[in-house]
C-alpha cells in the first residue's frame, strides 16, 4: 500500500520548509530547498509573487537546483540568508553562490554569484521577477529602460500574446496610497512577458531578450552575476504582519449561476483495455464525451478510433476526435469521414490540428467542413494557450475554438501549481475577446506537459526508474484531487463550454490498471485515485449550474458550488499542506447538510473501496447556522457538503 505521504502529494519527499521573514514593513516566505523567495508584501497587498534563479535549457526545460551551505540569520525586522545553489544534469554544470538580504528600511535583495563549470547549451540564466496579475492587473505602473528613457504603461488586464515591456531596468508601481514599490535589476537585459498564457498566475520578468538568438553556448569558466532589489518609495506605515485571518471564508452566492461545461476523459495512451470496475467506477463521473487523439497520417490511427469507439460505447460517450493532419489532409479527412460513418457512437465535434503549425490554417478548416458533414469543427491548437493568443485563427469557418493547458510550464512545485487555478479561467476569458461568442474547449488539462512544444532538438527518453517526463505522481494523490476542484471551478465560472481532463486509466488517468504502474509511480493496482471522487461528487450535478463562490484567500482554501433544483453541493478544499480551518457560508442552506470527508485519513478507503467510502455510515451530518458550516481541512482535504437551499 502507499504510504500516508504519498497518498497526500504522490512522494516520501517531505514537504518543503518555509521561513518567515520581515524586512522592516514587509514580509516574505523563503523556500530553501529551491531557493525561492515568494510573497512579499507590505501588510495585506502583495509586491511580488516571486523571485528566485533559473537554468533553461537548450529546450528550454528547467535543470533543478541543489541547495547546500544554506545558512540564515532571521531577526524581527531584518534577515541575511546566504547558500551555495548548484544545476547539474546530463552536460550542465552551473552554480553560483545565493545572498539574499532584507533590512529595516523595507529593502530586499537577492544577489547571484554564478559560473559555469562545464560546457553546455542554454536558452537562459538568471533571475525571474513575479508580479501578481491579481494585485495589479491593469494598474498604472513606470518602466526605466536600459538606456535610462522612462516608459509610463499599465500592467496587462486580457492576457497579452507579447512581451508587454522589452529593455528593462527596473518597473515601479503603486502599492497603497502614496507607497510605491521599485524592483531595480542588474546584471543582463530584461524584459517581461505575461505568464497567464501558460496558466501560471504572474507576470514574469526574466533576463536576456527573446530576440537574441538562441539556444547560446556557455563556456566552461564563464561567470554570471545579477541582482534584484526591491525597495519601498514614499511614507510607509508599520502595517504589521500578514499572517491571513485565521480562518478562510467561502461565501456562496444562490442566485443565477452558469451552466456546467460538458465533461470528457482522453482516451488511455496504454493498451490495456477498460475492466468492468473502471466502467463501473467512469459511470458514477456523468461524463459526456470520450477524446481520441488520431494523427491522420499515421497507419495506427483507424485501431486508436475503433478502441476509442469500443470504450465510449460501454460507458455511454460521445467522442471528441482529435485530428492531426498532414499536407495530404484532403484524402486523410476524407478516410475519417468513411470512418465516422461506421461508428457506435456519435461525435460531438473534430478538433483539427496540423502536424506543423502552431495553429491549423484556414484551408485545413475548410477541408474538414467539405468532408465532416454535420458535425461542429473546432480548432485552435493542440498545445498551450499562448499558440493560440500569438496566432488567431479565421472565427468565421469555427464552430468552436480550443487549446490545451497544464500547471507545470515555468515551475513544478507543490505552491506553483496550485498559483495556476485562478489563471485557467483567465485564459477562458482572454480567449473571448477575440472569439466571441463562440464555444470555448479546454481540451486537454493534464498535470503535466503531454509534449513540449519548444523543444528544439528531439528530447531524450526517460532514464530507467524515472517517470515519463509527462506523468507526475501527484496524479494518485490527495493535492491531485484538491487541484481539480480550483481547476473545475475557475474554468466553469468562467463559461468554458467543455473541459477533457486526463485520461481514464493509468498513470495519466483518474483510476489505476489492475497490473498497476511501475515505480516510482506508487499508487494500488485497480485502485481509485482521489480526482476521481471529484469527478463523480461534479459530474453527479451534471444538468445544474455553477453558483459564484468567493474565498478570502484561496491559496490556501478555495472551492466551488453546484446547484440542481433545490439541492446544492459544495466542493471545498485545502489547497496546502497545512491544517486549515474553514467557513462556508451559503445564504438559504438551511437545516441538516451532508459533509463528506476526503483526507488523510479516509484517502486509503477511498482509494481501494469507492463504494464503501461512498456509502459509510460514519458520513457526518452538520447542522447549518445562518446558511453557515465550519470545517477543519486536513492537507489538500477535499470536503463534499450537499444540503437543500429554501425556497
Amino acid at each position: 500500500m502507499p504510504t500516508p505521504d504519498v497518498l497526500l502529494r504522490g512522494t516520501d519527499a517531505p514537504s518543503p520548509d518555509r521561513i518567515q521573514l520581515r524586512a522592516g514593513p514587509l514580509t516574505a516566505v523563503f523556500e530553501p530547498q529551491i531557493g525561492f523567495l515568494r510573497y512579499i508584501k507590505l501588510g495585506d497587498q502583495e509586491i511580488l509573487r516571486g523571485l528566485y534563479s533559473a537554468v533553461r535549457d537548450h529546450n528550454w526545460d528547467t535543470i533543478a537546483a541543489k541547495i547546500t551551505n544554506l545558512n540564515t540569520e532571521v531577526g524581527d525586522r531584518s534577515f541575511r540568508i546566504t547558500f551555495d545553489c548548484a544545476h547539474v544534469e546530463r552536460d550542465i554544470d552551473f552554480r553560483w553562490q545565493a545572498t539574499v538580504e532584507g533590512d529595516t528600511s523595507g529593502t530586499i535583495s537577492f544577489e547571484m554569484d554564478g559560473q559555469a563549470h562545464s560546457d553546455f547549451r542554454r536558452n537562459r540564466i538568471g533571475f525571474c521577477v513575479l508580479h501578481s496579475p491579481a494585485y495589479v492587473a491593469g494598474k498604472p505602473c513606470v518602466v526605466e529602460k536600459d538606456d535610462g528613457s522612462v516608459e509610463e504603461g499599465r500592467f496587462p488586464d486580457a492576457i497579452s500574446p507579447r512581451q508587454p515591456f522589452v529593455d528593462m531596468r527596473a518597473i515601479s508601481h503603486e502599492v497603497v496610497h502614496g507607497v510605491i514599490a521599485e524592483v531595480r535589476l542588474e546584471g543582463d537585459v530584461f524584459e517581461m512577458e505575461d505568464q497567464r498564457n501558460w496558466t501560471d498566475a504572474s507576470y514574469k520578468i526574466y533576463c536576456t531578450p527573446l530576440e537574441i538568438p538562441f539556444p547560446v553556448d556557455v563556456e566552461s569558466g564563464s561567470a554570471i552575476q545579477q541582482k534584484v532589489t526591491i525597495r519601498l518609495v514614499g511614507d510607509v506605515a508599520d502595517s504589521g504582519d500578514d499572517d491571513g485571518a485565521s480562518v478562510v471564508s467561502l461565501t456562496v452566492t444562490p442566485s443565477d449561476g452558469i451552466s456546467l461545461p460538458e465533461l470528457g476523459l482522453s482516451l488511455a495512451s496504454h493498451d490495456t483495455p477498460l475492466s468492468e470496475s473502471h466502467v463501473r467506477g467512469l459511470e458514477t463521473m456523468h461524463l459526456h464525451h470520450l477524446r481520441a487523439d488520431l494523427r491522420l497520417s499515421e497507419a495506427a490511427w483507424e485501431a486508436v478510433l475503433d478502441r476509442a469507439d469500443l470504450e465510449a460505447a460501454s460507458l455511454g460517450l460521445q467522442l471528441e476526435l482529435a485530428c492531426t493532419v498532414s499536407d495530404a489532409a484532403a484524402a486523410e479527412l476524407k478516410a475519417l469521414a468513411e470512418k465516422i460513418d461506421g461508428l457506435a457512437t456519435g461525435v460531438c465535434r473534430v478538433l483539427i490540428y496540423h502536424v506543423a503549425e502552431a495553429v491549423a490554417e484556414r484551408k485545413w478548416i475548410e477541408l474538414a467542413r467539405e468532408h465532416v458533414e454535420d458535425i461542429p469543427i473546432v480548432s485552435g491548437t493542440n498545445a498551450y494557450f499562448t499558440e493560440l493568443n500569438r496566432n488567431r485563427p479565421d472565427m468565421d469557418v469555427l464552430d468552436g475554438i480550443c487549446y490545451s493547458l497544464n500547471p507545470q510550464v515555468h515551475a513544478f512545485d507543490d505552491a506553483s501549481l496550485m498559483e495556476t487555478l485562478i489563471a485557467q479561467g483567465w485564459t477562458v476569458d482572454s480567449t473571448r475577446t477575440f472569439a466571441g461568442t463562440l464555444p470555448v474547449h479546454v481540451s486537454p488539462v493534464t498535470l503535466s506537459p503531454r509534449f513540449n512544444p519548444n523543444a528544439t532538438v528531439p528530447e531524450s527518453d526517460a532514464d530507467s526508474g524515472t517517470l515519463p517526463s509527462s506523468v507526475d505522481v501527484r496524479q494518485m494523490s490527495l493535492f491531485g484531487a484538491a487541484w481539480l476542484v480550483g481547476s473545475l471551478k475557475y474554468l466553469t465560472q468562467s463559461g468554458a463550454a467543455s473541459v477533457t481532463y486526463f485520461e481514464t486509466t493509468g498513470w495519466k488517468g483518474v483510476l489505476e490498471t489492475e497490473g498497476g504502474s511501475p515505480e516510482p509511480f506508487r499508487a494500488e493496482p485497480d485502485s481509485v485515485f482521489p480526482m476521481a471522487h471529484v469527478m463523480t461528487w461534479f459530474g453527479g450535478m451534471r444538468g445544474g449550474t455553477m453558483l459564484r463562490s468567493d474565498s478570502t484567500d484561496h491559496l490556501r482554501v478555495d472551492g466551488l458550488a453546484v446547484r440542481k433544483d433545490a439541492w446544492v453541493r459544495i466542493l471545498v478544499a485545502n489547497t496546502t499542506d497545512v491544517p486549515q480551518e474553514a467557513r462556508v457560508l451559503c445564504p438559504g442552506l438551511e437545516g441538516s447538510v451532508r459533509v463528506e470527508v476526503l483526507d488523510g485519513e479516509t484517502v486509503k478507503l477511498a482509494t481501494t473501496e469507492p463504494r464503501s467510502f461512498r456509502s459509510r455510515k460514519d458520513i457526518q451530518n452538520a447542522e447549518t447556522i445562518g446558511g453557515t458550516v465550519s470545517l477543519v481541512l486536513a492537507p489538500y482535504a477535499v470536503v463534499c457538503i450537499k444540503g437543500k437551499l429554501a425556497g
